[in-house]
Order: C-alpha cells, then structure tokens, then sequence
C-alpha cells in the first residue's frame, strides 16, 4: 500500500535539508503512541534511526536503516528501510524528497508499507495518514 503526502514549506531546499536532524525528527512525532527515540545517527545511507512506541499497555520496538541518499540541484532524498518492526506492520519503505520549487521547497513523504494481512493494509491506511498529516504543520512552522 502506498501512502503519499507533500508540503509547501518557506525556505530552499538545501535549508530544509540541514534542518533535517534529531530535533526535527522527535517534533514530527505525533502525541501517540509516544515515542522514546532509542538511537538517530542522521538521514544519510547506513544510518540507523531506532524507537521504541508506547502503547500503554504494551511496547513495540522499531528500528530502520537509511538504505539511499542522494541530491541533486533539484531534489534532495533519503529512503529509511524497516529493518525491525512492530507486529503491526511486515514492510516499511519510507522516501523523504526535500523537492526545490523555485525559491521554496516542497517535502514530500512517499511510503510504502504491508501489514501482515491484505485486508489490514485498508484498515492501517488511515491511521498512518493521520500519523504523516500531523507532519504538515510541524514542517510548515519549522521552515517558516
């Protein structure tokens, strides 16, 4: 299934680039489940961003890898790979494209994920595109 959100933001892309970092990525997080961020070494290829989500009654670990990252005089990207997952989900591709747009930018997330069954794909699509639209106004404030 694949999950395609973008956002108009204020500043270059190559701004929006350095602004992507630890600080940015607890920001993004949405008030649930909460998150403890176990380990963020950075958005580029090798890096491995861990988490650990509360859901009150249980904890589910996530941990992925940074498998691409590339820029151009146009587009910057990364792509995080889950590597360990929630019981929740079997697949997780996520592409973070920082797009110039003359002297803005847009960012776009472009996900693509499974859950362990067909029909839990439809039911998961909304909830995770609440989880990424909760992401418009953070960008939108950070790179005013």
């Amino acid at each position: 299934m694949k999950l395609i959100l973008r956002t108009s933001v204020q500043q270059s892309f190559q701004e929006v680039w350095k602004g992507f970092n630890e600080t940015l990525f607890r920001r993004l997080n949405p008030p649930f489940p909460p998150v403890r961020v176990v380990r963020f070494d950075g958005c580029s290829k090798g890096d491995t961003v861990e988490l650990e989500l509360n859901f009150l009654l249980f904890k589910q670990r996530w941990k992925s890898e940074i498998t691409e990252q590339q820029s151009d005089s146009t587009e910057i990207f990364f792509i995080d790979q889950g590597i360990k997952l929630p019981f929740f989900l079997r697949y997780w591709r996520h592409r973070h494209r920082i797009i110039k747009d003359g002297e803005h930018a847009v960012i776009a997330d472009e996900i693509e994920f499974r859950t362990p069954f067909f029909l839990t794909d439809y039911l998961f699509y909304p909830l995770l595109y609440g989880q990424f639209l909760y992401r418009k106004p953070v960008y939108r404030k950070v790179f005013s």
